[in-house]
């Protein structure tokens, strides 16, 4: 595991358009300029966040003519997944414990 890499993965989803855009391309692959109809920000704003997205292994791109067609790593997002699922079972564990823990009235 690259502790480097997940927290670029994670820092790359903390922006609200990115996700947005994770989101879009959760949907399918698409170009810049089919993200950008569907969004807020200027098609060179959209570029600048997949070129983070992509630095961090979120997406990949492949040449269609002219055009770069963006797609979901589904190796990387399921990595993310699996730290994710971790961290939910060590909460659930964290509070079972507490709720069986004997209180004050109990003892």
């Amino acid at each position: 595991m690259d502790a480097n890499r997940d927290a670029d993965q994670w820092g790359a989803l903390a922006d609200g358009t990115r996700r947005a855009i994770v989101a879009c391309l959760a949907d399918g692959p698409q170009a810049v300029g089919q993200l950008a109809a569907g969004l807020p920000v200027s098609r060179s704003a959209v570029s600048q966040h997949l070129k983070i997205l992509k630095d961090a292994g979120l997406v990949e791109d492949v040449a269609a003519g002219t055009r770069r067609i963006y797609r979901l790593n589904p190796v990387a997002l399921a990595a993310l997944r699996d730290q994710l699922d971790t961290y939910w079972q060590r909460a659930l564990a964290g509070y079972a414990e507490a709720a069986e823990a004997p209180t004050e009235e109990g003892r």
